[in-house]
């Protein structure tokens, strides 16, 4: 490239978390210095790091990052505007990929559950409204990569952006994925 050529479009890049424990989030933010290399790359929309709450209404992103499985119908509403305005969209941790540890609840009915927790159902109805059992994303939406792990590993994550930004199907190098 000379010092005249346009310089590449940056990919866009978005995150959101449901029903999980933010610690796929915490993971990525531990590429640590990387990062500054990553926004030389891309800029960053919805995600922890703009704080950013919503992809914009006629937006679309690049790579979208999923973190946490489906616990209620707000968690469904939110994947499904996501979905829509990401052309790639990877399911990222145990929560997003199987239901992770929410999944837990699945043998147990959720009124009862509310029941023995709140010693009665709650009513409110600025309360989202709980699914029967916890979904994995994969069950609601389309999704085009997984990337596993309990959270991920930032080696995992730095792999996995760097396939993406390169166009190539990323494919998780063994050793980088644990399951603690």
């Amino acid at each position: 490239m000379n010092a005249s050529s346009p310089s590449p479009r940056k990919l866009r890049v978005a995150t959101v978390s449901l029903a999980g424990c933010f610690g796929c989030h915490m993971s990525l933010l531990d590429i640590d210095e990387r990062l500054f290399d990553l926004v030389e790359r891309v800029d960053f929309d919805r995600s922890p790091l703009t704080d950013i709450k919503t992809v914009g209404e006629h937006d679309r992103c690049d790579i979208g990052l999923v973190e946490g499985g489906l616990c209620n119908a707000e968690n469904v509403e939110v994947l499904r505007a996501f979905r829509a305005r990401c052309t790639v969209l990877v399911a990222v941790g145990a929560c997003a990929i199987t239901g992770g540890l929410p999944a837990l609840r699945n043998h147990l009915d959720v009124g009862d559950i509310m029941q023995s927790v709140y010693g009665r159902v709650p009513d409110d109805p600025e309360l989202p409204l709980p699914l029967n059992r916890v979904l994995p994303i994969h069950e609601v939406v389309r999704i085009d990569h997984a990337l596993p792990g309990c959270p991920p590993p930032a080696d995992a994550f730095w792999q996995l952006l760097q396939d993406l930004m390169a166009g190539r199907t990323p494919v998780p190098a063994p050793g980088l994925i644990r399951y603690d």
